[in-house]
């Protein structure tokens, strides 16, 4: 089990930090009095590896409940509970600028002035900083770099990237585009099935829909390029921290062309060893909606 506790100056980071652990998978709480550490502890200790890894913020919100964390910590070391605490700091000038800007007042010193607060909170975590396993400066990081750092301490190896989900979604640009996409490719541009009569009623799942659609040097020089494209692009959003990628492939009525397309990039990625999901979102609007009509 991994057992983060975080904790350092109010207004460093921490909230930032607890979601990037989150995002790698770690059973987060936030603000969890240290006296309370010991149970929990041995809580999670006792699901056998379904919990773990685990992180927590304690900070000196808890007031004089703070002053409890080194007996937990002691606690904690005595039952050979394995713990690392991370530590995030910034400069003095750059922690009253937040405040300044966020127009909170510091838990330290709620009517006076802030740069007081934060000398006196320095001063109650510095015993905990000298303990820290990890301490990470964030006066000149930005919230995504904050997040790399996060990353590259505290995640597995290839975690992120495996956590990266495609989701192709063929729709018909008749009956909108899709909300949520990310990209949206419009393929109307390629020849059309619908005007072939024996393949009028069929849809891009069809065998012969398909060998018709990726039959044409168009079709095949489009989804080179394409392919080529994502490429390219997947590891800059992975890089950026994205979760999740929607791709939208559109053709007139999202019945032949964008599902045949979806479905060779479905192919595609699967191939790759993506995680990937497929919705063919309009491939029978046009029959329910014409079974209305008649």
């Amino acid at each position: 089990m991994r057992f983060v506790i975080v904790t350092g100056l109010s207004g460093a980071g921490k909230s930032e930090a607890i979601k990037s652990l989150e995002d790698i998978g770690y059973f987060c709480i936030d603000n969890l009095p240290p006296t309370m550490i010991p149970k929990f502890a041995e809580a999670c200790f006792r699901t056998e590896g379904k919990i773990d890894k685990i992180a927590m913020v304690i900070d000196i919100r808890g007031g004089e409940f703070f002053d409890d964390l080194f007996d937990s910590l002691e606690y904690l070391k005595e039952k050979q509970y394995k713990y690392e605490i991370l530590f995030l700091d910034a400069l003095d000038e750059v922690l009253v600028k937040r405040y300044k800007e966020t127009r909170r007042k510091h838990p330290l010193a709620p009517n006076g002035r802030i740069i007081s607060g934060i000398n006196l909170e320095r001063q109650k975590l510095r015993d905990v900083k000298n303990r820290a396993d990890n301490i990470i400066d964030t006066s000149k990081l930005k919230a995504r770099e904050l997040k790399e750092k996060i990353i590259e301490i505290y995640a597995e190896n290839g975690q992120i990237e495996n956590e990266f989900v495609i989701t192709l979604i063929s729709f018909g640009f008749k009956y909108g585009i899709p909300v949520d996409s990310d990209l949206v490719f419009d393929v109307r541009f390629l020849p059309n099935p619908f005007y072939i009569p024996e393949l009028k009623g069929l849809t891009g799942n069809d065998a012969v829909v398909m060998d018709y659609v990726l039959s044409h040097d168009v079709t095949k020089e489009f989804i080179q390029k394409l392919t080529d494209m994502l490429e390219f692009l997947i590891p800059g959003y992975i890089a950026e921290g994205k979760k999740q990628l929607i791709i939208s492939i559109g053709c007139t009525g999202g019945r032949h062309r964008s599902v045949a397309i979806a479905n060779s990039l479905y192919e595609k990625f699967r191939a790759d060893g993506r995680r990937v999901n497929l919705d063919h979102r309009d491939i029978e609007e046009d029959a329910i909606r014409n079974g209305k009509k008649l």
